[in-house]
């Protein structure tokens, strides 16, 4: 697309600009500055002023230099391709820059987001004369193994299909099919171009009431997320956010992870890059980077590439969200995303709020979260994007005002624990401070695939849990063999329960994912074992006796050593824990 010059560069203050002489410009337009034409975005405009904000290092702008104009929005590419690919904050392909410019991105450097070259087999599935409306399918293209890519309408286009391409090889900006809009005849190719800030819009919303299942048991059993559900990571430094985030974004039951990295450390964006093509999806037996989109933005790039990664990321999930694909988008970490807007907001001269942050922070973190949701999409099928997002609060303290206005727009809290992280327990989620608003709607979902004492084993659980912690508080004060063996019992029970389920070690082939199955028959096994062991107590029985049943120890390994698909295991742990009950009643009979 042609552009055109806009006006010209008055002052320079960082990665904001102000330009003058402006005309023919709207708010949010991509523009160029300069001879080395750095993006950047029209953020304000007042007269014939404007305030951009420029995506690359601004050193060497000079008052007077150009501005030029694309005359639509700041926009991404979308189309096959985008998978298995690792992109900037603006969907700049990173390693095509680096191939480009070397090891160092230099400034203005373009290439396209989507590769011109590939050619994609391209099926139809809708003939010439047939009426065709947005999100309809026009044909698919195998974009990996796992994901077959939906070539739709584009939201803003209905009318007759005047022709298509029949089956055969395509590039993305090849015209696959011709629509009459009633306006005149738009042409259609593989990709197409939406603004990232505009929401991708849906037919209706639709109730949450499946779990988005992560694998992972303090998660799935005690603090559950829905498909196209909000949740926040919050925790200091140490305690475990990103760690989380990858544990779920590797192992979650969704068709794509979109995993932002705004404004993490360079290390931590490696570990992802290095690790995720090694790691082997359970449930497909493929690689993990055959489903997964990564956004690299890391603490070293301009940071007004760091506000705009989000929206760049939610984008891409809302245009697979479309093919009817379930879509979980990790932000690691929102609140460098926050703090970027913080500086923006200081360099453009705006009145601040609490603790320096622009008084609108919580309608953009509102406006982030609301793009979730299960949706019944405009081609008619159900898609989902669910967001978790990591919060970084300064010194791990949850009143800072991110994490404050994150938690009103979330229904899902896991709250990290620096004591957990300091004692190894990963994932470090506090089973006191963080909770889930989505459990009663997703409860019948795990009564019928888990059982009908899911429910029941929770509660009884997470009862024992709140019980224990009145009960230390009497330990601090005077040891725990004052208390009866009914009320160490407790503690020997919720100590069982920590180590044997919630702790989960990310590095043990067996342990790293559990399975829904294996979920709930353990809960089960630990709630008969409180079950059954308050009763042999009340007849008698002693927590030592209790503890030195065999069975005490294959509950408490069995994590380890009984396979996800072994429910012939798990079953004779608990036959095995019943007649060692019975046995020890009989004796106090």
């Amino acid at each position: 697309m042609s552009e055109r010059r806009v006006g010209s560069v008055k002052r320079v203050n960082g990665p904001v600009i102000e330009a003058e002489d402006i005309s023919d410009a709207i708010m949010y337009e991509l523009v160029h500055v300069g001879e080395a034409g750095l993006t950047g975005e029209i953020i304000k405009l007042e007269k014939s002023m404007a305030v951009i904000q420029v995506y690359e290092e601004t050193t060497g702008i000079a008052p007077g230099d150009a501005v030029t104009g694309a005359g639509i929005p700041l926009s991404i590419e979308l189309g096959p391709g985008m998978v298995g690919t690792i992109f900037d904050g603006i969907q700049r392909p990173l390693e095509k820059l680096r191939e480009k410019s070397g090891m160092y991105i230099e400034r203005g450097v373009s290439v396209p987001s989507l590769d011109r070259g590939n050619k994609w087999h391209f099926v139809p599935r809708r003939e010439a004369g047939q009426a065709v409306t947005p999100g309809m399918i026009l044909g698919t293209v195998q974009e990996t193994e796992r994901i077959e890519h939906r070539i739709l309408v584009p939201p803003d286009v209905s009318g007759k299909l005047q022709s298509i391409q029949a089956e055969g090889d395509a590039t993305v900006d090849d015209i696959i099919a011709e629509v009459d809009t009633g306006r005149g005849i738009r042409q259609l190719a593989l990709m197409h171009k939406w603004p990232i800030r505009r929401q991708r819009p849906v037919a209706r919303r639709l109730p949450l009431d499946i779990p988005l299942i992560t694998g992972q048991r303090v998660i799935d059993t005690l603090f559950p997320i829905a498909q196209g559900g909000t949740v926040a990571i919050p925790g200091g430094f140490g305690t475990g956010k990103t760690m989380t985030q990858q544990a779920v974004a590797k192992w979650c039951d969704a068709d794509l992870i979109v995993y932002i990295g705004c404004g993490e450390r360079g290390n931590e964006i490696t570990d992802v890059l290095t690790e995720f093509p090694r790691l082997i999806d359970p449930r497909t037996g493929r690689s993990l980077m055959e489903r997964t989109i990564l956004i690299a933005n890391t603490s070293n790039m301009p940071v007004s590439a760091r506000e705009a990664s989000i929206y760049t990321g939610i984008t891409m999930a809302e245009y697979y969200r479309d093919m009817g694909l379930h879509v979980a988008v990790m932000a690691d970490s929102t609140s460098r995303w926050a703090e970027a807007l913080r500086e923006l907001s200081g360099r453009m001269e705006e009145m601040p709020a609490e603790e320096g942050f622009p008084a609108y922070l919580p309608t953009r973190i509102a406006e982030f979260y609301e793009r979730a949701g299960l949706m019944h999409t405009l081609g008619g099928t159900a898609g989902s994007v669910s967001i978790i997002g990591a919060v970084s609060p300064p010194g791990g303290d949850f009143s800072e005002p991110v994490t404050q206005h994150t938690k009103r727009f979330i229904r899902c809290f896991w709250a990290l624990d620096r004591n957990l992280a300091n004692a190894r327990h990963y994932p470090a989620i506090s089973w006191l401070d963080s909770y889930s608003e989505y459990l009663n709607q997703i409860a019948p979902w795990w009564q019928e695939h888990g059982g009908s004492a899911w429910l029941e084993d929770r509660t009884e659980i997470m009862e024992l849990l709140h019980r224990e912690v009145k009960l230390q508080q009497v330990v601090k004060l005077v040891g725990p063999d004052a208390l009866p063996d009914s009320q160490r019992f407790v503690l020997d029970v919720c100590t069982l329960f920590k180590n044997a389920f919630l702790q989960q070690n990310a590095f043990d082939k067996v342990d790293m994912f559990s399975t829904v199955e294996k979920q709930v028959r353990m809960l089960h096994i630990i709630a008969g074992y409180w079950r059954l062991g308050s009763s042999a107590i009340k007849r008698g029985a002693t927590i030592v006796k209790l503890r030195k049943m065999k069975v005490y120890q294959d509950i408490a390994r069995m994590k380890f050593n009984v396979a996800n698909d072994d429910h012939a295991a798990l079953d004779k742990i608990e036959a095995r824990l019943e007649r060692s009950i019975s046995r020890l009643e009989a004796i106090y009979a």
